[in-house]
């Protein structure tokens, strides 16, 4: 199944950090982006990596810049809620190494699901070892991850080296890659440098397969974080921004991770996709919720955040009025 058919302060406010550019429509108001000036239709079609290109193409089909994360550790709870949420997101994150009950069927109705709805399939691995190490761990092992994840992810403590290992299993099967350049979680690590580091390496991918990151604004973009000695093409490279932390009703969980709404990640960061996880499938995880009732909520809430997002995106577009 290929993709042609997923410093943090107190309270993260990139707003000031971005590279604010003039339009044609005036000044003020929110800042523009460079790729997210863009429409979703516009990029995929001049997209280089196939896995990017076929989540911007389902994002623009189902008109869903919605990922849904699916943290939960039986194998039951996570086909339904997959399939429950499936007709309104474009991706699907899992953590496949979570569930307790894992059999290869897990891995075929997931993929089925995918089909059947259209999306494409987020492993949140998170790789982080040498380049041989993750070759084996993303091809072999029993979750065999690059036969049915469309997209991975990964740190770069390793160095590009770790790039090189996944290219070299994901390559050939048009798979994608995102670098863990931001978190959302309070007294994160992924700043200054670090991040810096992710942008170049990113921008130094030959073979394209990385093809954005995990962040929580358009760090690319960002000159605070722009590499020295990058080539014009290296510069101009559309790199999609996937965002966690994302939430309606509440600012944090208590465990360090914090919220942000649709509109400050879509529309107000420039970001690409948003992920939500407990905000929608909490509902599942109250004891005092029949299954039914529980389910009924988890699409629900799959619904209202999906419209957030799009209308985040389409607000995002909209001419500016000069003032």
């Amino acid at each position: 199944m290929s993709c042609s058919s997923g410093g943090v302060g107190a309270r993260y406010t990139p707003r000031h950090l971005l590279h604010k550019q003039t339009s044609s429509h005036g000044s003020g108001g929110p800042p523009l982006f460079m790729s997210a000036s863009l429409t979703y239709e516009a990029r995929a079609a001049r997209h280089p990596n196939a896995c990017a290109k076929g989540l911007l193409d389902t994002i623009v089909r189902k008109q869903s810049n919605l990922c849904v994360s699916v943290d939960v550790t039986r194998k039951e709870d996570l086909l339904a809620i997959v399939h429950a949420v499936g007709p309104y997101v474009s991706l699907v994150k899992t953590h496949i190494d979570i569930i307790e009950d894992f059999d290869w069927d897990l891995i075929e109705q997931l993929s089925e699901l995918s089909v059947k709805h259209n999306f494409l399939i987020f492993e949140d691995r998170k790789f982080a070892d040498i380049g041989n190490t993750v070759s084996l761990q993303y091809g072999a092992g029993v979750h065999k991850i690059a036969r049915w994840s469309h997209i991975t992810n990964a740190h770069l403590v390793p160095g590009p080296g770790i790039i090189d290992g996944l290219a070299s299993v994901g390559l050939p099967l048009q798979r994608g890659l995102l670098l863990l350049a931001e978190m959302s979680t309070k007294g994160s690590l992924t700043t200054g440098a670090y991040t810096t580091a992710n942008v170049k390496a990113a921008m130094e991918d030959a073979s394209d397969f990385v093809m954005g990151f995990i962040a929580m604004h358009r760090v690319h973009e960002d000159p605070s974080h722009m590499p020295e000695g990058m080539t014009e093409a290296q510069r101009q490279k559309d790199l999609l921004i996937l965002t966690p932390g994302v939430g309606l009703d509440v600012k944090g969980d208590g465990k360090g991770q914090q919220y942000r709404t649709p509109k400050e990640v879509i529309q107000d960061s420039g970001c690409d996709v948003m992920i939500v996880g407990r905000g929608i499938y909490g509902a599942l995880l109250k004891p005092d919720m029949d299954r039914e009732q529980a389910m009924s909520e988890v699409t629900a809430q799959a619904q209202r955040y999906r419209d957030a997002g799009w209308k985040a995106y389409l607000d995002r577009l909209a001419p500016r009025s000069s003032t």
